[in-house]
């Protein structure tokens, strides 16, 4: 079971420092579970794992293809490999060696991708992953997890390990808001029904559900009933949640830190147009590539904060 936080807060501790406490805890019982990154450890706040477990950390250097060619060679041998760059390094950079030595090999590689969307910031559009979502749900077989905040990724990092099988995670590097309580408990694949609402639905993961949470207390303190929806698994997709909701509401807004074509946006409206039509309206990054700035302030151009959330259901209900 998962409980909401009281209040909507940012956290006091970067999500790649729980990735690492996770991963060594996780280290310290399964012998197999190993770490390899792309000269990007300190970034990642991983160092530690490497202090603690330098036979089975492994820096391939700015050579990301290399790595996953590595970590596939790893899951041969029984190892558990859990490899990390950035998102847009594993996802365009990459790819083939994930879609042919990892994923069409039926290997057990964790892919682990971050600075995804507006978390870039100053980083900027040559660094801000946009699409890998949608690339990754387009390899077979591949589980696509986007953990919402730090409760989320504690408690669904040991299924990840525990579960065969080529999975990207999209992280963050830096604070999240917190959504979810600590030992909140999550099913991949099972999307969250987070509120249940008669005007319309809003279905969202990573970033944007906070925001949509946000909005949905504003439009229900105006008397507007809205449901919210966290899909934190783009792949497998809940298609029942989304089905039910469409049928309750008839009427959907997806809103997600990616491109909207081939993210969830575009996933939702497959389900839709196959099992239940209803109206749809898709927030996200539309046909534009990333910029510099300040998280919130790009949520804010980007149109998928709670007061683009806010307004698009307002629009909806015209």
């Amino acid at each position: 079971m998962y409980a909401l936080m009281d209040e909507i807060r940012e956290s006091t501790v970067d999500m790649r420092t729980v990735f690492c406490n996770v991963l060594l805890s996780l280290a310290r019982e399964n012998k197999d579970i190993c770490l390899l990154d792309a000269d990007l450890m300190g970034a990642m706040g991983t160092k530690p794992f490497l202090k603690e477990f330098p036979e089975r950390t492994f820096d391939c250097g700015i050579q990301e293809a290399n790595m996953f060619g590595v970590a596939a060679g790893l899951s041969v041998t029984g190892k558990i490999p859990f490899a990390h760059t950035f998102a847009v390094f594993a996802s365009r950079r990459a790819l083939d060696q994930i879609y042919l030595s990892c994923a069409y090999a039926g290997q057990n590689v964790k892919i682990i991708g971050s600075d995804c969307g507006i978390h870039a910031a100053l980083n900027g559009g040559t660094h801000m992953a946009i699409d890998d979502m949608g690339i990754f749900r387009a390899v077979p077989e591949m589980t696509v997890i986007e953990p919402t905040d730090n409760a989320m990724l504690e408690a669904l990092l040991p299924q990840v390990a525990a579960v065969y099988g080529c999975f990207y995670l999209r992280l963050v590097r830096r604070t999240t808001p917190d959504v979810y309580m600590p030992g909140s408990e999550f099913t991949i694949g099972k999307a969250n029904i987070l509120k249940e609402g008669e005007a319309a639905t809003i279905i969202a993961n990573g970033y944007c559900v906070s925001q949509a949470l946000l909005a949905e207390k504003r439009l229900k303190a105006e008397g507007i009933s809205v449901g919210v929806i966290d899909c934190f698994t783009l792949k497998p997709l809940d298609e029942r949640a989304i089905i039910q909701a469409a049928q309750k509401t008839g009427n959907i807004i997806t809103v997600e830190n990616h491109n909207t074509k081939n993210g969830l946006g575009s996933a939702v409206a497959e389900v839709l147009c196959e099992h239940s039509p209803a109206r749809l309206s898709r927030l996200g990054f539309i046909d534009r590539f990333g910029e510099v700035g300040k998280r919130d302030e790009l949520a804010g151009a980007m149109g998928i904060n709670a007061d683009a959330i806010y307004s698009a259901v307002k629009k909806s209900l015209e």
